[in-house]
């Protein structure tokens, strides 16, 4: 009778054994270890290989996963974006010299308003922003004064202690002074921030 049941008991491990094996797991419950074979060669039986494991078995990759994109090569940073702002174009630029103190100042006023004052050294000593009709009536002075048709240098006479005046825009330069300011370049100038505090 024990002898059957020795028996009984062996087949039933026997056969857990087996299934557990052929489903995948090892004793223990576990994921089983990939198979390996082994082929002969000339030389003998060559290294067992790992073989992958296929879809829908344990430890299979599953499909249709999105694959993660590749960073690149390590230290390297992306290329830097574009600023988002950059500096106004010049709308005019006009240089002031001369004077009691025979001191030079120049004036940059952007395309958006904003404006630089430099000094003799071309350091930057004051700046602002002029308002929306500030800026509109600089850009009609500027219109007016139509630089295309100015004469390139206009002087009649030398101003003791008078300043002379270096106008760029638009593409063209004038130079005049004081006693020979043509009417439209004055009111430009009237149109500018001040050349000091």
């Amino acid at each position: 009778m024990r002898a059957g049941r020795a028996g009984r008991a062996t087949a039933v491990l026997g056969a857990l054994l087996g299934a557990l094996l052929l489903g995948g797991c090892d004793a223990d419950g576990e994921p089983a270890a990939p198979r390996t074979e082994s082929t002969a060669t000339a030389d003998g039986p060559s290294p067992a290989t790992p073989t992958a494991p296929t879809a829908g078995t344990p430890g299979a990759p599953a499909t249709g996963d999105p694959t993660p994109p590749d960073p690149g090569p390590t230290g390297t940073a992306p290329p830097p974006s574009p600023r988002a702002t950059s500096p106004a174009a010049t709308l005019v630029r006009v240089t002031r010299s001369g004077g009691f103190a025979g001191r030079t100042g120049t004036l940059v006023v952007g395309d958006d308003g904003s404006w630089t004052r430099l000094d003799g050294r071309a350091k930057k000593v004051g700046w602002g922003q002029l308002t929306a009709p500030q800026l509109v009536a600089l850009r009609a002075a500027l219109r007016e004064a139509d630089f295309a048709r100015l004469p390139r240098a206009s002087k009649s006479g030398t101003v003791f202690d008078g300043f002379t005046y270096a106008f760029a825009h638009g593409g063209f330069e004038v130079a005049t002074g004081d006693g020979s300011v043509p009417m439209a370049l004055t009111r430009v100038l009237d149109a500018l921030p001040p050349f000091e505090d």
